[in-house]
């Protein structure tokens, strides 16, 4: 007994009649018929009679008729139920972020993920950009947001955005309109201790040069850099996201270069798991926030 075979069952007693239903289900008559008597020789029962008018079930069929309105209807269910999961999955997703990108994104991020996924759960976990990697490769976040990550088989990388740095500097400094790379040497510096993406970063650009920075303090967080920079500690380099504050407009900052030293924030997904659609949406979600001005969506 196929739903298929009820459907059409369904279909003939509603109609009255095998040629009526045939055009309902358009499907040729022959074919029709042979489906009820296949349907009658798997039950053993004979379901339906022709009358002058057409046809009339038999005790036995109005007993599978009650039966099979049930199923159909549970399976039409099933398939909405089915389908609003595949349109709006459950389940929990884990992405990460670095702190000064999840200060801005967490909230836009929560907030339309909540309103395109309400079955679903989302975590936001916070950290630097190297440690969210190791996390990435090993299973414990479905996605993340990584400033200018080592190359890795097991990784493939989505670009967001890419900034040039700035030289920041205390309140009431006086800033060329450029400041080349060996002129960086000049300035004291407080910034973010390693492992950091910029530290990183600048290592790579000023190691081959042989230009060493007057590192005055190391700190974890950016924000503790700028409070730092503005009682006037030092100088540091950052891009210009990472002065979006308020408290951050009366810091001068200028270009470096050239050449420039580009900072670039990328979508991380790991090569080797499938990405479902709760993943899949979640990237999406991630590619349409604004990441310049991540306070305002």
């Amino acid at each position: 007994m196929e739903l298929r075979q009820l459907q059409y069952f369904v279909a003939v007693v509603d109609a009255g009649s095998f040629s009526r239903a045939a055009v309902v289900l358009d499907l040729a008559q022959p074919s029709l018929s042979r489906q009820i008597a296949l349907l009658e020789a798997d039950l053993g029962q004979r379901l339906l009679v022709r009358t002058g008018r057409g046809v009339a079930t038999t005790d036995a069929g109005d007993a599978l008729l009650v039966h099979a309105r049930a199923m159909l209807e549970i399976s039409r269910r099933a398939r909405d139920e089915l389908g609003e999961m595949e349109e709006s999955p459950g389940g929990r997703i884990v992405v990460g972020m670095p702190p000064r990108v999840a200060l801005g994104l967490s909230a836009p991020l929560i907030r339309r993920f909540r309103q395109r996924f309400p079955r679903a759960v989302i975590t936001v976990l916070e950290g630097l950009s190297v440690a969210l990697r190791e996390s990435l490769v090993a299973g414990r976040l479905d996605l993340a947001l990584l400033f200018d990550p080592a190359p890795s088989a097991q990784l493939s990388f989505q670009p967001l955005m890419r900034e040039k740095l700035l030289l920041v500097a205390p309140p009431r400094s006086k800033l060329p309109a450029r400041v080349g790379l060996p002129a960086l040497a000049s300035y004291p510096m407080v910034l973010p201790s390693a492992p950091n993406a910029i530290r990183h970063l600048l290592d790579s650009v000023l190691g081959p040069r042989r230009i060493e920075l007057q590192v005055l303090a190391e700190v974890g967080a950016v924000r503790t850099v700028l409070a730092l920079v503005a009682t006037g500690v030092g100088c540091t380099i950052l891009p210009e996201s990472a002065l979006g504050a308020d408290d951050d407009e009366a810091l001068p900052r200028a270009p470096i270069g050239p050449p420039a030293i580009w900072n670039a924030l990328v979508l991380a997904t790991p090569t080797a798991r499938p990405a479902t659609r709760l993943v899949r949406g979640t990237a999406q979600l991630l590619q349409e926030l604004d990441f310049r001005r991540p306070h305002v969506e």
